[in-house]
């Protein structure tokens, strides 16, 4: 298994990490056993990345993650997060806290629904934007003198508050939606900054939310409860314009002689050794297919070609309902 670095002096981690929210909800219906299965498979091959979140579920992927580990924790860099509030009787609502005494209190929950004695890199899921960031960052650090937590991480938050939070304890990595048709954090300067700091960039949904297999042509391929019927950029005109840019994106994989997720792991790979994607899956298949982009190599040329496919701006439609844009920072 070809490895990474996170950050300047974090842990060491397979190239590709295993994006765990899927298993439990949004993706539609899911399948324990298979998942578990997904994760001891994921281990056998070498994958030592697992990211979850206290609020997918919520709360019952980190149970859920936490039996597949149960004797191979030492395998694992385990990465969770606290930050965005749920409320189980209307799961679509939204809410955020960074409060020192949430932070605590969410980090010792997810110890134990997880069944472990640490976190290796526990991330502020968003930004807080009524707490000073300092705070929520301080309460942090705690955590890791206490031994709770090794690493910290933030996610989808502005190059300006990770700079402030990086003056108060080392940031280790940087969570944020990444790939061909969301260039985010290279348009915001987030991306710069962590270069600068030597911060990791941990990439998720690589593949546009599985748009970028090619798997997904029309919206009546999603299950009733799959959230993408409700995101903007599956709907509408919007999904049809993005399918035509899939579409590209396929006939380079034929030539190339790879699938579509393979091509679209394989850029992101490209684009630099501290960035770490975490493409999500609940089926082995599917994590042996995008295991395989490690081995797919993308000449000038090729990069060339995907760069007039998809430029920055080339996706249309925002990438979430707007009551989650509200908690990204830009």
């Amino acid at each position: 298994m070809q490895t990474r670095t996170l950050g300047k002096n974090g842990p060491t981690v397979s190239a590709l990490g295993l994006g765990c929210m899927g298993m439990s909800e949004f993706y539609g219906s899911g399948d324990d056993a298979e998942s578990i299965a997904t994760i001891h498979h994921a281990l056998d091959r070498g994958v030592t990345l697992l990211d979850t979140a206290d609020m997918y579920g919520p709360f019952t992927n980190e149970v859920l993650v936490g039996k597949a580990i149960k004797g191979r924790r030492e395998q694992v860099v385990l990465a969770t997060k606290f930050g965005l509030l749920r409320d189980p009787a209307q799961p679509q609502l939204r809410g955020v806290s960074g409060r020192p005494e949430y932070v605590r209190a969410s980090c010792d929950a997810s110890l134990m629904r997880l069944g472990v004695d640490h976190i290796d890199v526990y991330y502020q899921h968003r930004v807080d934007r009524s707490v000073p960031i300092e705070e929520t960052i301080g309460a942090m650090a705690d955590l890791v003198t206490a031994g709770k937590v090794r690493y910290l991480g933030m996610s989808e938050a502005s190059a300006g508050t990770i700079e402030r939070a990086s003056k108060v304890h080392p940031i280790t990595a940087l969570q944020s939606e990444y790939s061909l048709w969301t260039r985010d954090p290279e348009e915001h300067g987030t991306l710069a900054l962590c270069r600068k700091l030597g911060i990791a960039l941990v990439a998720y949904s690589p593949l546009g939310r599985g748009f970028l297999t090619g798997a997904i042509t029309r919206p009546e391929d999603f299950e009733a409860d799959d959230y993408r019927r409700s995101n903007p950029r599956f709907q509408g005109e919007n999904f049809t314009h993005n399918l035509r840019l899939v579409k590209q994106v396929q006939g380079l994989a034929e030539e190339k002689g790879c699938s579509p997720a393979q091509l679209a792991l394989a850029w992101v790979l490209a684009q630099g050794q501290d960035i770490v994607p975490i493409p999500g899956t609940k089926r082995r298949s599917r994590l042996d297919e995008n295991l395989g982009a490690l081995e797919v190599e993308l000449n000038k040329a090729e990069l060339a070609s995907l760069a007039e496919i998809f430029p920055p701006d080339a996706a249309v439609g925002e990438r979430y309902a707007p009551v989650a844009m509200a908690h990204i920072e830009t």
